[in-house]
């Protein structure tokens, strides 16, 4: 049966988590993502995914002491990083830094250590680039912070807010995991051939560097900054909708109800800016957006995704649009990981078949003369 994209094949098993489309649930090894975003810790959501429970008091430590020691960066992958051009894509920058980190101690097969050393450095990858990206000088990362406080410390040179900090973290839980996805489908992918976990990830961040998946939701925050008050909303979406063009921030390929990442964010904004005009508009565009989508296109179930609000955190939190797609990565390399190592567990090579649509030999080329 030919399926393009592959939609709705079933490739692989996974006991890691459970996108539910219908019912609007994203699932963690048992636990709904919305509850673990709101009431615990990367690095505690990070040890849940990696080892398929929630750590205990001793465990906690574990995890978190082992993150901050694999923080610092291998010389020769700071050097590299201050020898990539500055008007070299970050994203491209990420990716060529991650790959210099595959050292022979990440062979076959990928383990939780290798996990923790990936997810560990990714960070410190990502905040160098950006301050070199911007004329600023690098950060080395501060051992006393939390794994999300240190990287917000190293993308400022400041010590976040306890709110920011929150908001950022909560954002980073709910986007580290989300299923058979395009990033982590290229992950399994190479993993499949008994690659290595850098050359998995890296294959990973290559996918999520496209627009179509990785994206920022800068046209969330170009949208609000268009409508800028409430009285403007109702004529500027009617006019988008009219058109036929697309409203950012609305609709998903799986769910078919709210996104759940953007209900848990929701919560996060109304706590972190409950007098920030901007949510306000934010919170308002929404509710507008959404009965707006029912009117113009009955049937179609188009809801506030994740992208929505991650543009609100990501402005209440002043985190610059470059930061996006890498943020995203930054989170996502505890799911991609996972689903390596996963793989590795009972691995079967993928190699599905291509259906072929090009012209067939005649009879008077059977036998082509040179």
């Amino acid at each position: 049966m030919f399926q393009k994209g592959l939609k709705n094949v079933v490739a692989a098993e996974t006991a890691i988590s459970l996108v539910d489309g219908e019912q609007g649930r994203l699932i963690y090894r048992g636990y709904a993502a919305k509850e673990l975003a709101l009431n615990f810790s990367f690095e505690e959501i990070a040890y849940l995914i990696w080892y398929g429970s929630l750590p205990k008091d001793h465990e906690k430590q574990m995890i978190s002491e082992l993150l901050k020691n694999n923080r610092v960066l291998p010389s020769h992958v700071h050097e590299l990083i201050q020898m990539l051009p500055c008007n070299m894509e970050m994203m491209s920058q990420i990716r060529t830094a991650v790959s210099a980190l595959g050292t022979e101690e990440f062979g076959w097969k990928p383990t939780v250590e290798q996990a923790i050393r990936l997810t560990a450095a990714i960070p410190t990858i990502t905040a160098m680039i950006y301050r070199k990206i911007n004329g600023e000088e690098m950060i080395e990362p501060n051992m006393e912070f939390s794994h999300v406080e240190n990287y917000l410390y190293m993308l400022t040179g400041k010590r976040p807010s306890p709110s920011h900090t929150k908001a950022l973290e909560a954002y980073m839980i709910l986007t580290m995991e989300h299923g058979m996805n395009a990033s982590t489908f290229a992950a399994r992918v190479v993993a499949s051939t008994e690659s290595d976990m850098v050359s998995a990830v890296t294959g990973a961040i290559g996918a999520m560097k496209g627009p179509l998946h990785g994206g920022a939701p800068t046209g969330v925050i170009d949208m609000l900054n268009e409508i800028t008050k409430k009285e403007e909303a109702e004529p500027w979406i009617r006019q988008k909708l009219e058109k036929k063009e697309y409203l950012m921030g609305f609709g998903h390929r799986v769910y078919r109800t709210r996104d759940p990442r953007a209900e848990a964010l929701s919560e996060i904004t109304k706590r972190i800016g409950a007098d920030d005009p901007w949510l306000e508009l934010a919170s308002y565009v929404e509710t507008l957006a959404v009965q707006l989508l029912d009117e113009y296109k009955p049937g179609r179930r188009l809801n506030t995704n994740v992208e929505f609000y991650a543009a609100a955190v990501m402005r209440a939190i002043n985190m610059a649009p470059s930061l996006f797609t890498p943020t995203f990565t930054v989170s996502r390399m505890v799911g991609w990981t996972a689903h390596t190592i996963e793989q590795s567990m009972d691995n079967t090579i993928f190699r599905p078949e291509a259906k072929y649509v090009g012209k067939q030999p005649t009879e008077n080329e059977g036998s082509l003369k040179a």
